[in-house]
């Protein structure tokens, strides 16, 4: 079975494979990129569903074949900060002169928060399962935890801010977990098990 996954992060595609092989190990898991398929749509929703949706349908456009597709839209919500980068979370610092680096990102959170007692924060993902434009399955997870300090940023693993994101009682940062520890606990492990088991049952 061919399955397509609306992005172009290769991290992403790992995960999401992991999360995939026990419920469907005949699966084949594709992105644009790799298949020399040039796609960015414009990500105009104010909630992580709409933005998943938006992106799931414009693949499916794009191929038009009967390949289902899978579209995740995720981030970082910290109390303190309103719920922000939220939506935002991978353009977040970013204006029309530059693009931060993940760590630059990290950086200015840390910033932000400064020395702000209250760090609770969550990670979100809502994916998307679409078979035809208007027939879809869809789900959204959650990873609680809190922003470390400027000083407990570490971790090699993972991507994003992984490396300020201490998990709930792990007393770790979401990059200091191997990929089997991340994959079992993490939101996006949690809905792409959860559209797996849909995916099976289609």
């Amino acid at each position: 079975m061919n399955l397509w996954f609306a992005t172009n992060n290769t991290h992403k595609k790992h995960e999401l494979e992991s999360c995939l092989k026990e419920a469907v190990p005949n699966v084949k898991l594709m992105i644009p990129s790799e298949e020399g398929i040039s796609f960015d749509p414009a990500e105009t929703g104010t909630a992580f569903f709409e933005n998943a949706l938006i992106k799931a349908r414009a693949l499916k456009e794009l191929l038009g074949n009967d390949d289902p597709v899978i579209a995740d839209d995720s981030g970082l919500c910290v109390d303190s900060l309103d719920g922000r980068p939220g939506v935002y979370s991978s353009h977040y610092g970013f204006t029309d002169k530059k693009k931060l680096t993940s760590r630059e990102q990290n950086i200015l959170l840390l910033e932000e928060l400064s020395s702000n007692p209250k760090r609770t924060a969550r990670f979100i993902c809502a994916m998307v399962l679409l078979f035809s434009n208007d027939r879809f399955y869809f789900v959204q997870e959650t990873l609680e935890g809190e922003i470390a300090r400027k000083s407990d940023m570490r971790g090699e693993g993972g991507f994003g801010y992984d490396p300020v994101f201490l998990v709930s009682g792990f007393g770790r940062t979401l990059a200091e977990l191997s990929t089997e520890e991340k994959n079992s606990l993490s939101h996006r492990g949690k809905a792409g098990r959860l559209i797996a088991k849909m995916l099976w049952q289609n």
